[in-house]
């Protein structure tokens, strides 16, 4: 019997809940500043043809097309494009992620990220081309088409920092990349309530619990059970925002009691004291 391959995605998909909205950026020059309300959402520029530099802070970097670039909805930037003729569109994508784990996804993206399009993930080549042709001749049944092309591009997107985490010295995508890591997140993003501790996860693995803890710590910078508190805690939030109540809450992100989840609230909206 064929092995079952691991779906290192759709649970996360699911956490995230991302809500795609597509459009082009007509001035060369397209600056972002901090507003409100963008702190859970990734933007992201696709240069078509020529090049452009983003600044962030102190940093440049010179882009070539064709590429992709992914920043922090609250991260200020400047993108400024060297080529302003009309054929070399610059498509923007605004990613709102309305689920539970977005913060912690967003954490990957403290430093904007850039990903060459040329030979890149093919989905998510296809949803660039697909996206491009409809903004340049636009015709019946655009709207439901840029958001099934907007979903296929973030999915691509992601694919793609899977296969190609890069050197941010560990985090998500680096463990999602990890085979032996990859099994224990998905498991964690599916079943987050269950009563996980060190030796279901090692189990988890396949690996011993030291082995596991330490090779989880280096790909992840942060111990499993540190991981699955953030989690779980990220899923409460979300859940008191939308309403649930405290009890509701607990139980859907694998509290003990409200009285634990109150606590840990409480701790998570304190400022952390200075040294």
């Amino acid at each position: 019997m064929a092995e079952h391959k691991l779906d290192r995605l759709s649970a996360l998909l699911e956490g995230l809940a991302p809500e795609v909205s597509l459009g082009l950026a007509h001035d060369v020059c397209v600056q972002g500043s901090p507003q409100s309300g963008m702190a859970n959402t990734l933007q992201l520029f696709f240069l078509t043809c020529g090049s452009a530099e983003l600044k962030t802070g102190a940093s440049a970097q010179q882009i070539g097309a064709p590429a992709l670039i992914a920043v922090h909805g609250s991260q200020p930037f400047v993108l400024h494009r060297f080529t302003a003729e009309a054929s070399c569109r610059l498509v923007a994508a605004q990613v709102r992620l309305t689920g539970p784990v977005a913060t912690l996804f967003l954490e990957e993206f403290a430093i904007p990220r850039t990903v060459a399009l040329s030979h890149g993930e093919p989905a998510l080549r296809l949803a660039v081309a697909m996206i491009e042709s409809e903004l340049a001749a636009p015709r019946c049944g655009q709207p439901a088409l840029l958001n099934r092309a907007g979903d296929i591009l973030f999915i691509g997107l992601l694919r793609h920092l899977v296969a190609n985490p890069g050197a941010m010295g560990g985090g998500l995508f680096n463990g999602l990349a990890d085979p032996r890591i990859a099994k224990v997140l998905v498991a964690m993003h599916h079943r987050p309530t269950h009563p996980w501790d060190l030796a279901l996860l090692a189990h988890e693995a396949g690996m011993s619990r030291t082995a596991f803890s330490t090779k989880f710590h280096e790909t992840m910078r942060r111990p499993p059970g540190k991981y699955l508190a953030a989690l779980r805690l990220a899923m409460a939030q979300r859940a008191v925002e939308l309403g649930k109540g405290l009890k509701e809450a607990a139980r859907l992100s694998g509290y003990g009691n409200p009285s634990a989840l109150s606590r840990a609230l409480a701790r998570a909206r304190s400022p952390t004291p200075s040294l």
